[in-house]
């Protein structure tokens, strides 16, 4: 029958979603985290609570439920043969009610932090003194009403009749708590989520940062190479492409999917860069399904498969080496994607999946972090040899197209 504003939800749940993503960083990411830290989990915990209902409902409630009492014990009267003056007493009960529970409400608010077995035991007098004033209100009118043959005879009669209310308040206020009670589980739930999506980016841009150091070192290591060589013309080439890569990334948000479409161009700007190191000794073929281009993957996803591949199939090899990318539409509405190479194999490939030592693999690792973060169960990463050598990694995602663009 009533309402009010919930306090503040506990903060505790998003602690912990905050610290769960930091679980396993690296000192290289750290920075990542540093937009996701607990101040901006606080901001969005604050966000859920502050769009919280407004007070109307408790007066929405407070009118209807003591309007709606009034009704009902008036109509009970008109059916027992009362006469036309009987309104009077459901209508004065109906407002001593209303007025009384506005104290009951405001002895509530004050009462609220108190666990709930002492706020019990804190209400149990005020519910009382509560139902004592609408039953002299009732006992006031009714004897007004139908004059001395209506008063009570006796102290127990007036008794009984100062506490025919009791229920009535003990009904108001068990409304009252249980909604305040589920509001604010309410709030509660939805900071928890807040907070834990808020984790969920964090982990991603981690994930996602942790990749553009290893790469940049890589590259600028490379350029290095092409300055000491005097090759200035090739270090020129590499370093525009560096920066048409580089600002292609910084302006793709991680936590957004593109179409693989965009995944290929993006990819593309990556081995330019990789052409200029190895030139001839990098073969590329690629096997897109065209009904592929506008399936939705996450951005550079495929970069840092391609660029353990170079390292371990191509860069191992004097004759260098084939990489082979692919995309096809595979079984139960999923995308298949394909990464392979021709290289002397891995040995060690399961130890690299998880981030082999002192780094290494740290591609194939965040990949398959990142995926798991994305879809759940929902993906899958198969990686093994090839036959006579190479090695092959076989990504599966739910197949999910962009809405075709408006012209």
């Amino acid at each position: 029958m009533a309402s009010a504003p919930a306090e503040p939800a506990s903060r505790d749940g998003s602690r912990q979603g905050a610290s769960g993503a930091r679980q396993g960083e690296s000192p290289s990411s750290r920075a990542a985290l540093a937009s996701f830290d607990d101040a901006a989990i606080d901001r969005a915990v604050n966000r859920s609570i502050e769009s919280s209902p407004s007070p109307k409902l408790f007066w929405l409630l407070q009118i209807a439920g003591w309007s709606g009492y009034f009704l009902l014990d008036f109509v009970t009267g008109m059916a027992q043969d009362k006469s036309m003056g009987y309104w009077k007493l459901p209508l004065a009960t109906a407002l001593a009610g209303f007025v009384v529970t506005l104290g009951l409400r405001y002895l509530l608010r004050v009462l609220w932090p108190l666990p709930p077995r002492r706020l019990v035991l804190a209400m149990l007098p005020a519910i009382i003194i509560a139902s004592a004033l609408v039953g002299c209100v009732f006992i006031a009118v009714q004897i007004d009403w139908c004059g001395d043959w209506c008063r009570p005879k006796s102290v127990l009669a007036y008794a009984a009749r100062l506490f025919t209310y009791l229920y009535v308040v003990l009904a108001w206020v068990g409304f009252y708590i249980g909604i305040k009670y589920y509001q604010q589980l309410r709030r509660q739930t939805e900071a928890a989520l807040a907070a834990n999506a808020m984790a969920h980016q964090a982990q991603l841009k981690m994930l996602r940062y942790q990749l553009n150091p290893h790469f940049l070192f890589n590259t600028l290591n490379a350029i290095s190479t092409l300055v000491l060589d005097r090759d200035n013309d090739s270090a020129n080439r590499m370093v525009q492409k560096l920066s048409a890569f580089l600002r292609h990334s910084l302006d793709n948000d991680p936590i957004q999917r593109v179409t693989l479409k965009q995944e290929l161009d993006a990819l593309n700007l990556y081995l330019d860069i990789e052409k200029v190191r190895f030139a001839e000794r990098l073969r590329i073929e690629f096997d897109i399904d065209p009904a592929c281009e506008d399936a939705l993957v996450p951005s550079l996803l495929l970069q840092p498969l391609i660029e353990n591949a170079i390292k371990h199939a191509v860069a191992k090899q004097v004759q260098g080496g084939r990489l082979e990318i692919g995309a096809r539409i595979g079984d139960h509405d999923m995308l298949c994607l394909r990464v392979a190479d021709d290289g002397p194999g891995a040995p060690g490939l399961e130890q690299m999946m998880n981030g082999g030592e002192n780094g290494r693999g740290v591609g194939l690792a965040n990949t398959r972090e990142r995926l798991l973060v994305l879809y759940g169960k929902r993906q899958r990463v198969r990686f093994g040899s090839r036959e006579p050598h190479g090695v092959e990694v076989l990504i599966e995602l739910p197949l999910e197209k962009a809405p075709p663009a408006r012209e």
